[in-house]
């Protein structure tokens, strides 16, 4: 009796594997060594890859790292909606705030930041897979809170999500000491009592 065939492996699955491994090797390796010393070369032999195929995939160290921080932020930032935006947004700044302090996805993200004046291609990525998402997913929870009467219908959402990131990037920017998480309820609260003022005339 001879055994049946084993069959194929899978490249979807082993393309996968190796994506996996590219990318928690480049934040391994900007968290121990910086962003500035990250190198193409040196994730490529951390994930046991070549860096054929890190350029395969990715046209530079900013790119493979930026795709890293995407899905740090969309696994650990998440937007609930409980019906209570003051508390869903709390949430949501608080875990925003932990992601920038994060010894892995802070380090990246800060790097790639100081890459953008320098590399307009990774600054329209950002933008474009990163900010942009997230910013239409905050500005949809608020519009639905103003839709259900906890926002007034005058409220300026564009401006909201500005005020409440904000504080954020300007700390990370300029490396100054987070909020603490009760000082995020605080600046919640701030905005939310601006956004339902009576708008003056």
């Amino acid at each position: 009796m001879t055994d049946s065939p084993r069959p194929a492996p899978n490249p979807r699955r082993r393309s996968e594997r190796s994506r996996r491994a590219i990318l928690s090797a480049a934040l391994e390796l900007c968290a121990e060594n910086g962003y500035g010393k990250v190198t193409i070369e040196g994730v490529a032999a951390r994930a046991g890859v070549s860096k054929k195929t890190i350029y395969r995939w990715w046209p530079t160290k900013g790119a493979v790292l930026l795709e890293a921080v995407i899905e740090g932020v969309v696994s650990a930032s998440p937007l609930p909606d409980t019906g209570n935006i003051d508390a869903d947004m709390v949430t949501h700044v608080t875990s925003v705030m932990r992601l920038f302090t994060s010894p892995v996805i802070g380090p990246a993200y800060t790097g790639i930041l100081s890459e953008l004046l320098h590399e307009e291609a990774l600054a329209r990525a950002v933008n474009e897979e990163l900010v942009a998402p997230r910013v239409a997913l905050v500005h949809q929870r608020l519009d639905a809170a103003r839709r259900q009467g906890q926002l007034p219908p005058d409220a300026d959402l564009e401006l909201a999500v500005e005020m409440l990131y904000g504080p954020l990037y300007y700390r990370h920017a300029l490396k100054r000491p987070f909020h603490d998480e009760q000082r995020i309820v605080e600046l919640v609260a701030h905005v939310m009592r601006a956004l339902r003022a009576p708008a003056r005339s």
